[in-house]
């Protein structure tokens, strides 16, 4: 079937790749919060802020180093997530005890907005639980067991695993090599 770039074809969720479902789910998700933040007065703020500003409510001001681990993102990650704060004047970073580190502090303005931050947090919250009455199995708790599932085997070893089980011309084709038997990274 052509399609024209600017066609789109109606294909059943199931029918997508999983990856794509979940970038869809997320992008729902994110897409609806950002709303809500707007509806709040919320501006520019934007949903990932939260994970950071959480951090530094719970922490006190801290490296980028240690905000990466405390909302399980990359250090680039967090990086480029205090920086779009920090021309949002929602943080700012001020020299640490090594001139190569950077403390993240909270600004005024995030605090003077801290009361409809936190309502959001609250509204999203809510609105998960009722979510979840929806569901097979609640998403906060197939979300934590597919993360210990993968701290387990990530899904590079299961694709190895699963391409050998294919037959070696499978996994050779998708250039995972085998030896002894199993997949070498």
């Amino acid at each position: 079937m052509d399609v024209s770039p600017r066609e789109t074809v109606d294909v059943s969720p199931k029918e997508k790749g999983l990856g794509t479902q979940l970038r869809h789910l997320l992008d729902l998700m994110e897409g609806d919060v950002a709303k809500a933040c707007a509806d709040l007065g919320l501006g520019d703020y934007r949903p990932r802020f939260s994970p950071i500003v959480r951090a530094l409510l719970e922490l006190g001001p801290s490296p980028i180093r240690d905000l990466a681990r405390a909302v399980s993102v990359t250090h680039s990650a967090a990086s480029q997530t205090v920086a779009q704060m920090s021309r949002q004047g929602l943080v700012v970073l001020k020299p640490g005890d090594d001139a190569r580190q950077h403390i993240v502090h909270l600004t005024a303005k995030t605090h003077s907005l801290l009361p409809a931050i936190q309502a959001e947090w609250a509204a999203t919250s809510a609105a998960a639980t009722t979510l979840d009455s929806e569901l097979p199995v609640p998403l906060g708790e197939m979300l934590a067991a597919l993360s210990d599932a993968l701290q387990r085997r990530s899904f590079r070893r299961r694709i190895a695993d699963a391409a050998l089980a294919l037959g070696e011309d499978s996994a050779e084709g998708a250039g995972l090599e085998s030896q002894k038997g199993s997949a070498t990274f």
